[in-house]
């Protein structure tokens, strides 16, 4: 009788052992067992941030391809995918869409971040604005003009 019960624990014991190995080398864990056919595993926290899906132009404005916009317009699209910080106190404050060029959404929809233009002394008239639901336009002109910027291209 103690022998059937000293088998049944060791049992037991090697199938959580077992277990906790198949569980060490599940996807998401942090973990796998060495071996072939393993991968290392990076925690979300330390992943690179990375923007959601770019949405379809809801405006009909005239597009253009992140890629093509200025290098400057191109950093500040980093600094709004990683949250900051910004460089001017003015940046990730409600853009009232006073011109309605932009489609009418309720106050605080969209968000507005500075463009840097070299060689001005202020902020300049280059701006990304940003919708709630992830698109971001892009103007050269302090707001007469706005083209939908396609992200990813």
């Amino acid at each position: 009788m103690k022998v059937q019960r000293l088998t049944a624990l060791l049992a037991l014991l090697l199938g959580l052992a077992v277990l906790a190995f198949v569980l060490a080398g599940v996807p998401g864990s942090g973990t796998a067992p060495s071996g072939a056919g393993t991968r290392s595993v990076v925690p979300a926290e330390r992943a690179a941030p990375t923007a959601p899906p770019a949405p379809a132009n809801p405006s009909g404005l005239p597009e253009v391809k992140a890629s093509e916009l200025p290098a400057e317009a191109r950093q500040t699209l980093g600094l709004i995918t990683r949250g900051g910080p910004y460089p001017y106190s003015r940046d990730d404050v409600t853009f009232g869409n006073f011109e309605r060029i932009l489609p009418r959404k309720s106050s605080g929809y969209y968000r507005e971040y500075t463009v840097r233009t070299p060689g001005e002394s202020d902020r300049g008239a280059r701006r990304i604005v940003a919708g709630q639901a992830g698109e971001k336009y892009y103007t050269a002109d302090h707001y007469n003009s706005f083209r939908f910027i396609i992200e990813g291209k």
